[in-house]
């Protein structure tokens, strides 16, 4: 009976899950003073928030679009010397996850890349 209500539970948690945001943990943490930041909220950026930016750029993962578009839309907010910084596993990571929000839901869908 434990194993189905944990099911139950996660299929919960599933459903609420918001598609406008995603969480990135992170393999190497950012030191921040006494905070260690281990995991950051990406939140999908508004038109406003991709300025100065070639949306082109974006679907490439540039380095340089994503340290202009990642402190705007990350929960910690990063600053651009700790995006400079971080690992590039993590820049990828967050990388996908803001590229994952350029995409029109039907094309996802159709790709099978949402549940």
């Amino acid at each position: 009976m434990a194993k189905q209500e944990t099911t139950a539970a996660l299929d919960q948690t599933e459903a609420k899950k918001n598609p406008n945001q995603e969480t990135v943990p992170l393999d190497s943490p950012i030191q921040r003073g006494e905070q260690t930041i281990n995991e950051v909220l990406v939140r999908k950026p508004m038109a406003g928030e991709l300025r100065g930016v070639s949306l082109q750029d974006l679907l490439q993962m540039d380095v340089l679009a994503l340290r202009r578009v990642l402190p705007r839309i990350t929960i910690p907010t990063l600053t651009e010397n700790e995006i400079s910084r971080m690992d590039p596993a993590d820049l990828t990571q967050l990388g996908v996850a803001v590229t994952g929000f350029l995409v029109q839901k039907r094309f996802k869908e159709e790709a099978s890349l949402t549940a």
